[in-house]
């Protein structure tokens, strides 16, 4: 009788009562058994913040150079230098004639645009200087690329010489206003006047072409110093081309591949173009070809991201379906009365979206705490707005995926319980269940291993590359640019230098020794005629091995005791290894003009050492020095600065003093890696920690279980220790087994990592042994509180309950 009439009160429920009374019974729920719901609430909660902060970020990878609104058809062009006996180098280093030559000869290029490596210059206006990097570039440029201009016109702005645009941040800075920068007059350098044709809106945070200022390409081509980017044989632009829509990318990479032979023929390099779209995430080239980039650290957090929350997940079926029997009677009852297994298991649903909307709620406001932190971290500007319709419904979609797949199997799990067996005394698990759940529990700590794991090799490769000898001490080296009127008065400046206390050496060269970018095709005795090698090239002067502190192997170094130097060369091992000279010095090498070798030097890593070292040549040309290198007696460091200002200043009043330690620059350099060892870091923490957060809900649920058991056990003599151990074995078993597969796992991902390393550090046996032991550590840890707090436990109060 009761039962018929509770079957007519539930045929007159609407699927708006429903869905309440769905939502009041997961709530009820969520009260009577706060400390699962909290520990599920929480570990999902961290899950989803972790998870929202990586897909920030991936977003705003992602992003990058999307703005531009012809960017299906727009191609930055790069060159495959073959080398005998070598690994080809790709490049974006163009020689300056051929972007002429892409527009003249191929019909498919509807605009091409060269432009320079970034340079800094000092800029002037009445008693007002600031520094500022650009570029050169052509005036076709701005039509191509979107960066809109609040004053002037796209195409006239950069078409006379001497003329400029800056970007509105700058013009600000240097007149006050954005309005007020057209048409001023600025000294660029204390040298040359400059015309502001137009302002810029200011350069997007998610461009991977940046300057705070543009200046006609010709300017720069027309420069004596820079004779160089009208030659064939030199490598040092960057040209980008327009193709018309529709054009066949294939067809046209393999129409202009032998666009350079077809010019030199001494150069057999093949042009191709990449995407603009790609030219950020996919900006490492190996062997001729695209080997990753940005995109390898996009997947590497994405899966990151998936990690954590699916261990939160885990944590979620794992504690529903050890708590499956709390809920039996329930599920007997309502089944009694007319309930059918879908309506369950929507009840079911619900309670999981339910809390993963909760825990969504929490996540999203940690996150919005930590995001300050996580930018300063990263180095970006990420903003968390949840206003964004898009960004919130992917927030909305992972709360919904991670309820559904969270609760998805114990919602299938309690509603197929069998009513007249649970009602006569409860619920009997098959070994499917325990398995499962199991099989849960050991795929969460094969997921913590790897991170462990993962977490343990960038750190070691991070203090590899710190610590790595690459050839020179780059300690106490410091580095200042050589402009306005150091140019002229150097030998000077180097003299007063010497003359200081502090200073144990002083040289200069063009660019950074440990980013050389320039390189050419050099001439030897001997030399293969079909071979084709190309050098990285150093212009230097006296003294640069004692500033440097870099060996020499033979020979010796330039010297102003020897006239003939000034056409002298140096070269590194490497150089004569692919040169095939047993015996270099001596030998004759064409380098623009023709000398002799006097030394050969030990190999340093003039690049980042993701690369080899490069062959290296080196010579004196004081006309292409950028900088002054000077090397400080350790523990001088403050007073010598203050006198190396004092003599920089008198000599070129008019540019204020900068100055660079060699050894931040190399930090610099490899600032992506040390952000990825910082996040792996804070992730595999975070992922350990909901690990242990399921670990302690299981075994305080095992604990309750086996209450009478262990005060039977207590009463008939058992140690407090090997009651414990009895608690603890299971999961440990399972923790061991989870390391079986993990250790393996990732020694083959993390050796995989480290290949894109030349130089890398090695996948030592101890790596995998800390990290064996740190998971059986943790789980202990974490399963010692519940089980001590059981053993030590009165055994009559458990057994008064019988």
């Amino acid at each position: 009788m009761l039962l018929d009439i509770l079957r007519k009160e539930l045929d007159q429920i609407t699927p708006e009562t429903m869905i309440k009374n769905y939502l009041k019974m997961a709530y009820r729920n969520l009260m009577r058994h706060k400390v699962f719901s909290l520990i599920n609430i929480s570990g999902l909660a961290l899950g989803m913040t972790c998870s929202i902060l990586i897909l920030l970020w991936v977003r705003d990878e992602l992003s990058f150079n999307r703005f531009h609104s012809d960017l299906d058809n727009l191609y930055r062009v790069r060159v495959i230098q073959h080398y005998p006996g070598a690994e080809d180098l790709n490049t974006d280093a163009n020689p300056g004639p051929l972007a002429e030559a892409l527009k003249a000869e191929m019909p498919e290029v509807k605009e091409v645009a060269r432009m320079n490596w970034a340079s800094t210059q000092l800029f002037s206006y009445g008693d007002k200087g600031l520094k500022l990097t650009g570029r050169y570039v052509d005036p076709a440029f701005l039509q191509m690329f979107t960066f809109p201009l609040l004053q002037g016109n796209a195409g006239q702005v950069l078409r006379q010489p001497n003329t400029m645009v800056i970007t509105a941040e700058k013009a600000e800075n240097l007149f006050g206003s954005a309005d007020a920068a057209l048409d001023k007059i600025v000294k660029v350098n204390n040298q040359q006047s400059y015309r502001i044709t137009g302002v810029l809106k200011n350069i997007p945070e998610n461009s991977s072409l940046e300057f705070d200022y543009l200046m006609p390409y010709k300017d720069l081509a027309n420069d004596p110093m820079h004779e160089w980017t009208k030659r064939w044989g030199a490598y040092g632009i960057r040209t980008f081309v327009q193709l018309k829509p529709g054009t066949d990318i294939n067809a046209f990479n393999k129409k202009i591949e032998p666009i350079i032979t077809n010019h030199n023929k001494d150069d057999d390099s093949d042009v191709f173009v990449q995407a603009v779209a790609d030219m950020y995430l996919y900006s490492d080239f190996r062997a001729g070809k695209v080997g990753g980039g940005r995109i390898a650290n996009v997947r590497l957090f994405t899966i990151v991201a998936l990690f954590i929350l699916a261990i939160a997940c885990i944590n979620f079926m794992n504690l529903a379906t050890a708590r499956s029997a709390k809920r039996a009677k329930e599920v007997g009852v309502r089944k009694a009365i007319g309930a059918d297994k879908s309506a369950l298991v929507r009840q079911f649903m619900v309670e999981s979206v339910l809390i993963a909307l909760l825990a969504l709620f929490l996540a999203a406001n940690l996150a919005g705490m930590l995001l300050p932190q996580f930018n300063e971290l990263t180095g970006k500007v990420i903003t968390f707005d949840l206003s964004d319709p898009v960004l919130l419904a992917m927030l909305l979609g992972v709360a919904i995926v991670t309820g559904i797949v969270s609760g998805s199997y114990p919602a299938f799990f309690l509603s197929s319980f069998n009513p007249a067996v649970v009602l006569k005394g409860g619920v009997k698990m098959n070994k499917g269940v325990g398995v499962f759940r199991k099989g849960l529990v050991v795929f969460q700590f094969i997921l913590s291993g790897l991170l462990i794991i993962s977490t343990l090799v960038v750190y070691l490769q991070l203090h590899f590359i710190r610590t790595k000898n690459i050839g020179m001490d780059r300690e106490n080296l410091v580095y200042m640019p050589i402009e306005g009127d150091l140019r002229d008065r150097y030998d000077v400046v180097k003299r007063e230098l010497m003359n200081t206390s502090g200073i144990v050496a002083v040289s200069a060269t063009d660019q950074s020794p440990i980013q050389v970018g320039n390189s050419t095709s050099l001439k030897w005795k001997g030399k293969d005629p079909n071979a084709d090698i190309l050098f990285s090239t150093l212009n230097v002067d006296y003294d640069l091995l004692q500033t440097l502190d870099i060996k020499l192997k033979s020979g010796r170094e330039f010297s102003k005791e020897f006239g003939t130097d000034t056409a002298a060369f140096v070269i590194n091992e490497e150089a004569a290894r692919l040169m095939q000279l047993e015996e270099p010095v001596g030998e004759w090498l064409e380098w623009e003009t023709k000398g002799h070798i006097i030394g050969v030097i030990k190999n340093f890593h003039s690049a980042p050492i993701q690369v080899k070292v490069q062959p290296l040549v080196m010579r004196l040309a004081p006309e292409y020095y950028n900088f002054i290198l000077a090397r400080i007696e350790p523990g001088k460091t403050t007073e010598t600065l203050a006198a190396i200002e004092r003599i920089l200043k008198k000599h070129n009043p008019a540019f204020p003093f900068e100055y660079h330690f060699m050894d931040d620059e190399y930090e610099q350099i490899y600032k992506t890696e040390a952000i990825i060892g910082q996040l792996t870091k804070y992730f595999a923490g975070i992922a350990i920690f909901i690990s242990c957060l399921g670990l302690f809900g299981l075994a305080l649920f095992t604990a309750e279980q086996r209450t009478k058991e262990i005060g039977i056990r207590k009463v008939m003599g058992a140690s407090v220790a090997s009651i414990v151990f009895m608690l603890s074995k299971d999961f440990l078993k399972l923790v061991l087994v989870a390391n079986v597969v993990a250790l393996p796992l990732g020694w083959y991902l993390m050796n995989g990592w480290l290949q894109d390393y030349a130089d890398r550090t090695e996948l030592s046996w101890w790596i995998f042994a800390v990290a064996c032991i740190s998971t059986f550590i943790i789980a202990m840890v974490t399963l010692s509180f519940h089980a001590l707090k059981t053993a030590l436990a009165n055994p009559i109060t458990s057994l008064r309950t019988e």
